[in-house]
């Protein structure tokens, strides 16, 4: 059973998270509520909590800084993001510090839920292709290229040679050590790293297939399409709509 903190300053909505999902029928259950990062970071150390869900913009703290000091302390919990469709840059931040998944304000009904399952899913079976916030290495340069890809996914111009460039090694070297440490090629992460991203946007019906597209890097609406429904089974605009 997955232990549930609610963290967000708008009260409404906060109740309305806690009150109006069916934590039980998720094998949830809601173990606290906080207004911002302070608050959150204080019943984390009382609760225990196996995954948070989080506003970004909080007074005093915001959920930023939060993730940032629970990965600090070796904290591994699982979070979910709370986001404006304008502060999508924004929570790029938060992914790079290991948020597993992020919702759009407003989310629509069903929308916190699959999310819900979708980590108690990771729980129970092994990484699979795209669950790139997963991947972890003690090698510097890994580490490095994975944060920089994570960072640049939505440059047309990423490619192998820019990240061997980011972080001062050869290409050969960087794509044998990235292979060998997380069973990626460096070309098929950046790949998983842009469709995932895409996966979160266009579950958002407000954002255009030509936006995702875009935004994950790809000029090529036919190309995005064509890579996209190679990695998921679905075209874009069949995902979306389902």
């Amino acid at each position: 059973m997955l232990k549930v903190l609610v963290v967000e300053d708008e009260e409404l909505i906060r109740k309305g998270i806690v009150l109006a999902v069916d934590w039980a029928a998720l094998d949830c259950v809601v173990v606290g509520e906080a207004s911002n990062g302070e608050e959150a970071l204080d019943a984390v150390e009382r609760l225990s909590p196996s995954l948070i869900i989080t506003d970004l913009k909080m007074p005093r703290m915001d959920g930023i800084e939060m993730l940032r000091r629970l990965r600090e302390a070796g904290n591994p919990v699982y979070v979910i993001i709370l986001t404006a469709y304008d502060s999508f840059t924004y929570a790029q931040s938060a992914l790079r510090l290991g948020a597993v998944d992020f919702l759009l304000k407003p989310f629509h009904d069903g929308e916190l839920e699959a999310a819900v399952q979708r980590i108690a899913e990771r729980g129970r079976v092994r990484t699979k292709p795209g669950d790139f916030a997963e991947i972890s290495s003690k090698n510097r340069y890994v580490t490095g290229a994975v944060d920089y890809i994570n960072a640049n996914y939505g440059d047309p111009e990423l490619g192998v040679s820019a990240v061997a460039r980011s972080v001062d090694i050869s290409e050969g070297h960087l794509s044998h050590l990235f292979k060998k440490e997380t069973g990626y090629t460096l070309t098929g992460y950046i790949t998983a790293c842009r469709m995932h991203m895409a996966m979160h946007l266009l579950r958002d019906r407000r954002c255009r297939v030509s936006e995702a597209a875009e935004r994950v890097g790809y000029r090529d609406i036919a190309y995005f399409s064509s890579t996209f429904k190679k990695f998921t089974g679905s075209s874009p605009s069949e995902f979306q709509n389902s």
